[in-house]
């Protein structure tokens, strides 16, 4: 049984790192968890250095990443900004309402959309292993698998997206806001098995995962219907971070969603309305 959950977490790692299944068992007969492992081979990928990818590769230049910012910069600030990101974009082939930003986003330590200063661009790609626009586009894939795969990744990049998607100077996230992040973020993290239903934790960090049906992709919809008609001024930080929990956790006809748990009203509220479309007891 030992060997077959270990051959799940070596299958889990390759296709969420694209490391060689040596390298995998490494990190994992390490780190034990596969989310943790996975965390400590983006972190350092060359703890182990046996990986074709890496164990030949120079160290990211810094003199590179300096030049490349350089090019997208703002001649008028000291970062890239909107124009910037919009040619980066173009170079890298990809669409900037892209999902996979939000993670370059994470990982270049992004304050806010459209802007990246120096110092995040530089430790943000060199932690990558990028010095160069085609190691950057050649990386996008595994991240963008990674966001979609790795529950702990996935969790992370959700969290930096509040503080980056918010307005300067603002506590909360206009609803609109936040309903175009989550129409990114929680089809892809549904679709990969990063949101997948969860029904508990063990003490161990172990994911148990229930018999049942979790959350279904039109109930997004009528999330968005429900702040829609309910109104307000926009989604708290409280709100935005139970309501990835309350995804992975809650079955597909809410039946084991406990009202006297600390989740915030909002969400109380809503799985009423949810209830009352299924035609199901409050």
């Amino acid at each position: 049984m030992a060997d077959r959950k270990m051959d799940d977490n070596v299958a889990q790692f390759c296709a969420v790192t694209g490391a060689s299944t040596k390298d995998a068992r490494s990190f994992l007969q390490k780190y034990k968890r596969a989310d943790v492992a996975i965390d400590a081979y983006y972190n350092n990928p060359a703890e182990f250095a046996t990986s074709s990818r890496h164990s030949h590769t120079a160290a990211p230049s810094t003199s590179k990443l300096t030049t490349l910012f350089s090019r997208y910069k703002d001649p008028n600030a000291d970062e890239i900004t909107i124009d910037g990101t919009i040619k980066l974009c173009e170079d890298l082939e990809v669409n900037p309402e892209d999902v996979v930003l939000l993670a370059v986003a994470f990982e270049l330590k992004s304050k806010r959309m459209g802007e990246w200063n120096k110092q995040g661009w530089v430790e943000g790609w060199k932690s990558l292993g990028c010095d160069s626009i085609a190691a950057m586009k050649a990386i996008l894939p595994q991240l963008r698998n990674r966001l979609a795969t790795d529950p702990a990744y996935f969790q992370k990049v959700y969290k930096h997206t509040f503080d980056f998607a918010r307005a300067e100077g603002q506590r909360s996230l206009a609803i609109d806001t936040a309903q175009d992040f989550w129409k990114l973020l929680i089809p892809h993290g549904l679709a990969g098995g990063a949101v997948s239903h969860t029904k508990d934790i063990s003490e161990d960090g172990d994911v148990s995962m229930e018999h049942e049906e979790g959350w279904q992709p039109d109930y997004l919809e009528w999330w968005f219907e429900f702040l829609n008609e309910k109104g307000g001024k926009g989604v708290s930080k409280d709100t935005w971070g139970m309501f990835l929990d309350f995804v992975r956790t809650i079955n597909a006809t809410f039946t084991n969603y406990d009202m006297e748990a600390a989740w915030p009203s909002t969400i109380d509220d809503f799985v009423k309305y949810a209830k009352a479309r299924l035609g199901s007891p409050a």
